[in-house]
């Protein structure tokens, strides 16, 4: 078994969590009151920023033309996120250039980046693996009987796509390519998992947009 199915398997109890987390309930049933939702869109886009500098971190860290290159590529598809965040942000008249960082949201850039430049490649595709592999597999399961027709379906139909399931295989190909050190990789993995359930605790609890 790889290192990112082992990871996976291996924190289970926080991967449902999320799962059934009221905040994805929500979405999942169309019925997310919005003000939660265009809080969360908020953060996210903050979130994604520092995701994307994290990756190009990590590219020019790499040794290898390949793992430059997927890094790179791994990047670009974070476009492909944010341009879902603008549209909902221009819908429901959210200022993204506005917005200032929850707790959660600070606490989870701040790991991430500190990772990326204060470890190796591995693990810092370790750290950001939860985040992509979290989505797909969320994306996938509201998706299974079909995409509802309601007002987050365009959420679901991002996350449960081929082209970002692919995004996910990618950066987990490139932690079971050079994670070296297994401890740190299982702890930094399951912290990770733990930010993104506070990222979903925060945005459920959310009264007002900022």
């Amino acid at each position: 078994m790889t290192i990112s199915k082992q990871l996976w398997q291996n924190n289970q109890d926080i991967i449902k969590n999320c799962f059934n987390h009221p905040f994805i309930k929500g979405i999942a049933l169309g019925n997310l009151d919005r003000q939660k939702f265009t809080f969360y869109i908020g953060q996210d886009a903050f979130f994604l920023e520092a995701f994307a500098r994290a990756y190009s971190i990590a590219a020019a860290k790499s040794n290898d033309w390949e793992g430059f290159s997927i890094f790179h590529r791994l990047a670009d598809g974070v476009l492909t996120e944010l341009n879902l965040h603008q549209s909902y942000a221009l819908k429901w008249g959210v200022n993204l250039r506005e917005i200032q960082p929850a707790l959660a949201t600070r606490r989870y850039t701040d790991f991430l980046l500190a990772t990326a430049w204060g470890q190796d490649i591995g693990i810092t595709a370790t750290a950001m693996t939860p985040c992509m592999r979290l989505y797909a597999f969320l994306g996938q399961q509201l998706a299974k009987d079909g995409i509802p027709e309601h007002q987050y379906a365009d959420w679901i139909r991002t996350y449960s796509s081929q082209e970002f399931e692919q995004l996910a295989q990618q950066l987990e190909s490139l932690g079971d390519r050079y994670v070296t050190t297994k401890e740190i990789a299982q702890s930094t993995y399951r912290y990770a998992l733990l930010c993104e359930q506070n990222f979903f605790d925060a945005a459920w609890c959310a009264i007002t947009v900022h």
